[in-house]
């Protein structure tokens, strides 16, 4: 027989004979014997001893040696160490005490030993670990266990450490179940508690009972798990006193310990606050069709009732939103090769055909010696280009403006009117300063006037009805002092900004829609913007930052000097603010700021807004500041962000535009911002919406100059009519004999916007047949993007892609005549307009309804969707296609593909999937990126299906239209952990690269493989940049915590075996120290005084008899014939 048989069986025998024995020497013999193989095994030993019932066994000898008049505890106290120390890893210890009648057992053992450090701590150790379970706790607080334990936590004293420990840990132990925690809160212990920890906190100046602190604090983390809870710790001083004394710990290394737990109970225990709004409702609604004016607020659960929980069901509140990874996967196979029908006739499907405009058009422009501007304008019908030629030079759209503060209709400014003095009003070369360009005022403007010259200039004759402000003579000489400020600061600062053209930009906003009306344009989009000259690196985190800012906010709520004024309401235009604070704008296109409120003199809270017709989505961020003081520091507080987590923790900036900066000939988005950190905070929604709080960014900046106007966003904007004006000069730049550049209007949007889609490919050398069909032959690559409105990134992406194809670089004019592209940069117009950050109009995320869109609620996919099937309908189903995205939470960028196989192998599916056979091509784009993309990161690329992304744009296009090579590609909105941008913010000028870079894979796929590997390529493709992956998929935890902590943890080397090993070698000090917890002596049984002594100071004899060890032997040698060596026994 082998020896862990015998082991096994050894154990058995031993187990068996403790629950018989009747003498003390074999009794604690055999927990001698049990305590060393403890000792000396590790917890899969203490495991397997659980499993061959010494749990049982245990509480059966207690239950027989405590059951006596009057018991010896020479054995009782080992064998609690023991039980201790075994039902610590037993699940089910509590309810096996309860079976054994344990429970009331050990109760009524420490009801009368209350006087004895030594047995009270023993004791006290079981009931700690018995708490372990739900009814054994609840039943030991029915019986006034909450009473007996806690009149045993002493005011601050140097003695019994060990016992007083024990006792506020079994405390602690009680409190994980809700009837105990209301019993404590109803017989007013947090009072008695904080006065505990303030006692011992005071008085323990040589700092040894920082464990009895960190244990009190464990006590009313308990407690404040519900509303009454947190109420009484408020109502006692309790947010106050822990402040105070976490002032004192910051000041002493050796208190370190407490201040984490301190924060976080105080940040727990901060009365939810409502957002100083007047309703949940986004600032901005909507009217859809068939459904009402109004959104309806939705009832929901109180704040009271959804908190009143178990403690043991907290720790998976935090993470209620997030599913198993794995039990998201799909593993349905039939779900995964499912091909449904087109979601319209097939027979409509031809109205798309005009959107593949190559295939009808003739070329016959390559036969004539046309010029390539006129041949560029003959292709526009677009009315902007028509109204920049109507006007003579000095005389655009922006010039012949004025203001519009009364015009009826909506109408547009751009950030410009200043209050000039009256020598430079009179001056032709006056200079403008920055603070002339803030939103109060109105140099720069466009106005109702421009829809009235558009419709002029493209012949539908004037609207009729002008206004009577364009026949007022003052105004007339208003707007002409502002074209001729216009024209000259455009001459004197104008800088030359590669595909920008400030007068086009505005005549294009003007025709823009919103739900608003906006009448401004910020400057940025105005103006323009160039990528800084040199890299701006990831922000160090100040070692805990997000410690001081909370300490900050609770010293808000402790103290009343807080301004508490709002100097910016979105919904309110006639509020005036302060003259010495700040001042703020968003109502602009992509502007988002509802609401920002004065706290301190130099400290805002700003609300934003959520997406229109709905509640939600609150993230992106973009508006303007005015009226600062340079060299001075101002915190900035977004107080209603939704995620969980958010980039800003691991080095990530939000960026600063200086309107001071652009006019000196430094017009960029600059990242900046100190202090930055992302945590969640007390401020709740208008109605509670459950348990639900925000999370805050906060962030400082010191601004370089006086009177300067800056734009703050939380990423580089990029506006719709941004896209508009570029398409237009992309077009005009392009020599109409190489490149087909094409722009469409895919269809309309739900407030009448445009979203177009451009068509890209190289023109046929020649009209021949064999040029034309090898045109017509090219497979086609369709890209998308910004369907998110807030991921701006995408659409930097998107435009370095457009300047790439649209550019003279030879390996984009292999691409092009490679593939023929078919862009839609924009899927939703409206929501970037409007300055959502998820959502369209519609309240629905455009890429959660792929499988089924609503032709009127979500046009965009629908006709999007409708386009992909007219391609697979003529044999034209996209080689590639790729949806432009950005991420919030992780860095670099990557690929989001789709794979059955690997679908199938993460989920552990029990499908084979060695029969299964699949195309691993969508790997070789991926791969590419990796050698040429220097931000791009193939091990942060996966190719998994999950049901929760089943009607996104990557796996509907995969499935249903059989794109084997479909993505999903996201940018980061930090920066790069790997390869030659490692440590460094994206900015633009990457991000465009990019966009550049995915162009160049492309040729990776292509069928002419000489194509990619020509001398004349290789040359001008960087192909040296593979990432040094690091092999991490998502950020690790930050260094500080961003949710509340729904516990106190334990201190190193406070874990309960130390402690009662600790405390038995320091039994003869506790005992003789202390005569009022000893009382009297109890006589112990029938062994001697020196026995007593020996038992105290050791638990157990140091030698086991040799007769004990003789007698065990042949009973085990009666089962297997092996005896036990050398008084051991292994297993």
């Amino acid at each position: 027989m082998t020896t862990s048989t015998s082991s096994s069986i050894g154990l058995d025998i031993l187990l068996s004979t403790l629950q018989n024995a009747e003498d003390v020497d074999g009794t604690l013999n055999i927990l001698s014997v049990l305590d060393e193989l403890l000792t000396a095994g590790t917890d899969r030993r203490i495991y397997y001893m659980i499993k061959k019932g010494a749990s049982e066994a245990l509480l059966n000898a207690l239950v027989k040696f405590a059951h006596t008049f009057c018991p010896n505890y020479t054995i009782l106290l080992p064998l609690m160490h023991l039980l201790a120390k075994v039902g610590h890893r037993d699940r089910r210890i509590g309810m096996k005490a309860e079976e054994t009648g344990a429970v009331l057992l050990i109760l009524n053992l420490l009801k009368h030993n209350v006087k004895h450090a030594t047995r009270a701590a023993a004791c006290l150790w079981v009931i700690q670990v018995f708490s372990s379970s739900v009814s054994t706790a609840n039943l030991i607080g029915e019986n006034h266990g909450l009473d007996v334990i806690f009149s045993l936590i002493p005011e601050y004293t140097t003695k019994h450490l060990h016992t007083i420990r024990a006792a506020i840990n079994a405390f602690a132990a009680l409190l994980r179940t809700k009837a105990n925690v209301y019993s404590v809160v109803s017989k007013g212990y947090i009072s008695g508690l904080l006065r505990l920890y303030e006692d011992w906190h005071n008085k323990d100046t040589q700092h040894v009972a920082i464990s009895i602190c960190h244990a009190l604090l464990r006590c009313l983390h308990k407690v404040t798990h519900i509303t009454a809870g947190r109420q009484a710790f408020i109502s006692q001083g309790g947010i106050q006193l822990l402040y105070q004394t976490t002032q004192t710990c910051l000041l002493n290394k050796c208190l370190e310990s407490l201040v984490e737990p301190s924060v976080q109970l105080m940040r727990k225990c901060l009365p939810k606050t409502p957002l100083p709004l007047s309703s949940d409702l986004s600032a901005y609604t909507f009217p859809l069709p068939g459904r009402p004016t109004v959104v309806p607020e939705v009832d929901v659960e109180s704040d009271e009732s959804s908190e009143e929980i178990d403690i043991e069901e907290t720790d998976n509140t935090q993470e209620g939103d997030s599913k198993d990874y794995d039990e998201d996967l799909e593993t349905d196979l039939n779900k995964l090769g499912y091909h449904p029908d087109p979601h319209k006739p097939k027979d409509l499907l031809p109205q798309y055909s005009f959107l593949c405009p190559e295939l009808s058009h003739d070329f016959q422009e390559l036969d004539r010696d046309s010029e390539p501007e006129q041949s560029s304008a003959s292709s526009s019908s677009d009315k902007e280009a028509v109204l920049l030629h109507s006007f003579p030079p000095h005389s655009s759209k922006m010039d012949r403006v004025g203001s519009s503060s009364s015009s009826p209709t909506s109408s547009l400014k751009l950030h410009a009117e200043t209050e000039m003095h009256t020598e430079k009003q009179a001056s032709a070369g006056a200079q403008l300063e920055a603070q002339d360009f803030h939103s109060h005022t109105s140099i720069l403007s466009t106005s109702s006037r421009i829809r009235t010259i558009v419709r002029e200039a493209a012949g539908e004759g004037s609207s009729g009805q002008r206004g009577n402000e364009w026949d007022d003579e003052e105004d007339e000489a208003e707007e002409s002092h502002q074209c001729a400020m216009i024209d000259r600061i455009l001459e004197r600062c104008g800088a030359c900004i590669p595909h920008h053209e400030p007068k086009l930009y505005c005549a294009t906003a003007a025709k823009t829609k919103s739900i608003p009306g906006f009448r401004i344009l910020a400057f940025p989009d105005f103006w323009g913007h160039l990528p800084p000259t040199g890299h701006e690196p990831m922000a160090p985190r100040k070692p805990n930052i997000q410690r001081q800012k909370v300490l900050e906010d609770i010293q808000r709520f402790l103290n009343n000097d807080i301004i508490n004024q709002v100097v910016f309401d979105l919904e309110d235009s006639s509020l005036q603010s302060p003259s010495d604070s700040l001042r703020f704008f968003s109502k602009f296109e992509c502007g988002n700021l509802r609401k920002a409120v004065q706290v301190r003199r130099y400290e805002y809270d700003l609300i934003l807004n959520a997406d229109a017709n709905c509640f939600q989505h609150t993230q992106w961020f973009y508006f303007e500041v005015s009226n600062m003081v340079a060299d001075t520091p101002y915190r900035f507080n977004v107080i209603n962000c939704e995620k969980s987590n958010s980039q800003f923790n691991y080095g990530m900036q939000p960026v600063l535009y200086s309107v001071r900066e652009a006019l000196e000939g430094r017009p960029h988005w600059v990242r900046t911002g100190t202090d930055i950190c992302y945590f969640r905070n007390h401020f709740c929604s208008i109605r509670g919406r459950g348990k639900t709080t925000f999370y805050t960014l906060t962030f400082t900046i010191t601004f370089k100059h006086n009177e300067d106007v800056c734009y703050l966003a939380y990423h580089y904007p990029y506006t719709y009519s941004a896209l508009k004006a570029h398409l237009k000069v992309l077009q005009k730049s392009v020599d109409p004999a190489k490149v087909f550049f094409q722009q469409q209007i895919l269809c309309r949007t739900l407030s009448g916007n445009t979203c177009p889609l451009v068509t890209i490919t190289a023109c046929p050398a020649s009209t021949a047949w064999k040029d034309m069909q090898q045109l017509r032959n090219r497979p086609c690559i369709v890209l998308t993007g910004r369907v998110h409105p807030g991921e701006s990134n995408a659409s930097w992406v998107m435009r370095g892609t457009l300047d790439f194809l649209c550019s003279n670089d030879p390996v984009a004019q292999c691409v092009r005549e490679a593939f023929v592209f078919r862009i839609i940069p924009m899927l939703n117009p409206d929501g970037v307009i409007n300055g959502t950050n998820r959502c369209d109009l519609n309240s629905e995320d455009l890429n959660r309804q792929w499988c089924k869109p609503d032709p009127v609620l979500s046009p965009t996919i629908y006709h999007t969707k409708g386009f992909l099937y007219y391609l697979n309908s003529i044999g034209k189903t996209p080689l590639v296609f790729c949806d432009y995205h950005g991420h919030s939470r992780k860095k670099n960028v990557f690929l989001y593909g789709c794979s059955v196989k690997e679908t199938l192998w993460e989920s552990g599916s029990a499908v084979d999937t060695v029969q299964l056979k699949e195309d691993p091509g969508y790997r070789t784009i991926p791969k590419t990126l990796d050698r040429i993309a220097p931000a791009f990161s193939f091990n942060s690329c996966n190719y998994l299906v999950e049901k929760s992304r089943s009607a996104t744009a990557r796996v509907v296009v995969w499935r249903e239209m059989g794109v084997l090579r479909s993505y999903t590609m996201e940018s980061t909105y930090n920066g790069c952990d790997q390869g030659i941008y490692k440590d460094l913010q994206m900015g633009t000028r990457e991000l465009q690269e990019m966009g550049a870079k995915f162009c160049h894979s492309l040729l990776s796929v292509t069928n002419d493989m000489q194509t990619l590997y020509s001398w004349r390529l290789i040359n001008h493709m960087d192909v040296d940049h593979s990432s040094q992956n690091c092999f991490k998929d998502d950020e690790p935890s930050c260094v500080e915590e961003v949710e509340y902590s729904t516990d106190c943890l334990t201190l190193k080397g406070t874990d309960l075996d130390s402690d009662i090993n600790s405390n038995t070698a320091c039994a003869d000090e506790d005992e003789e120290g202390d005569e009022g917890y000893r009382g009297a002596n109890h006589q112990q049984g029938s062994i001697g005084q020196a026995q007593q002594l020996s038992a105290k100071s050791h638990p157990f004899p140091e030698l086991i008899s040799q007769a004990f060890i003789e007698n065990l032997s042949e009973k085990i040698n009666t089962y297997n014939g092996v005896s036990i060596p050398d008084r051991q026994i292994t297993s």
